[in-house]
């Protein structure tokens, strides 16, 4: 799958659908096109066949699925930020998305320092 195809799942809700952020930074209200009663039909044993062939399905036997721990991270909170022109330029232009990215490097800043013990690196509560 191409890196442009790819789309994230931000919320389901509860009408059935769900909103979905595309590569450009795009939102979309899509209903699933899953046929989930074909699904729930299925015996387990049908879908180890089915996914025994698949290529995509490869990648995903390698992970040791029982360590995932789902993320659980901090609601974002609107503020107003000055940066300097050059480094706002940077993140623009590399394309949508760029305060996501903006904050992606902060989030791994925070997340040195705390795990370095650094001075100020306490969570503040």
């Amino acid at each position: 799958m191409n890196r442009d195809d790819t789309v994230r799942l931000v919320a389901t809700l509860d009408d059935g659908t769900a909103i979905v952020e595309h590569a450009d930074g795009r939102l979309e209200r899509r209903r699933s096109e899953s046929d989930w009663a074909r699904v729930d039909a299925l015996s387990d044993e049908a879908i180890e066949a089915s996914t025994r062939d698949d290529p995509d399905w490869a990648d995903f036997q390698e992970v040791e699925w029982s360590r995932a721990v789902p993320l659980d991270l901090p609601r974002k909170k609107p503020i107003s930020i000055r940066v300097d022109e050059d480094v706002l330029a940077f993140f623009k232009a590399q394309g949508a998305g760029y305060q996501r990215r903006m904050n992606a490097v902060l989030r791994t800043y925070v997340t040195e320092m705390r795990r370095t013990g650094a001075k100020g690196s306490k969570q503040a509560s």
